[in-house]
């Protein structure tokens, strides 16, 4: 997913630039956002004895097909992404869009963090209501 916009409608012009500095831009920019998850093995989840596995990968491919890549991929969050209308595209509200998506299709107790890069420097772990960045 590519384009968000630093721009804060309820901060002035001074505020947005000096909250986001050089990304701060009405108009938006462009990032190409890589997203991690982390399904979690917990004992209260049962390992499939026939395909050894807690959560099928093809139904794991589809959920996040459903929860990131439609929505998302090559949009302009803030134009073409509802929830980011009135929620600013920062990679920290990006990892809780994405957390909330996941977290309504996967089976309770499944989903442990979600882990988005912006860039190899600027990476946000989401899990649900701790994240921290790393």
């Amino acid at each position: 997913f590519h384009v968000c916009i630093f721009h804060s409608k309820s901060l002035s012009d001074e505020e947005n630039l000096k909250l986001f500095g050089k990304c701060n831009n009405p108009n938006g920019h462009g990032h190409n956002y890589k997203a991690r998850l982390l399904i979690s093995l917990l004992f209260s989840l049962q390992i499939d004895p026939v395909s050894g596995m807690v959560i099928n990968l093809t139904d794991l491919k589809e959920y996040m097909q459903e929860a990131i890549m439609e929505p998302l991929d090559h949009k302009n969050l803030d134009k073409d992404v509802p929830y980011f209308a009135e929620v600013v595209s920062t990679t920290e509200n990006v990892a809780v869009f994405i957390w909330e998506n996941l977290k309504k299709l996967l089976p309770l107790g499944t989903l442990y963090k979600v882990k988005v890069y912006e860039t190899d420097q600027n990476i946000v772990v989401y899990k649900g209501e701790e994240s921290v960045s790393e």
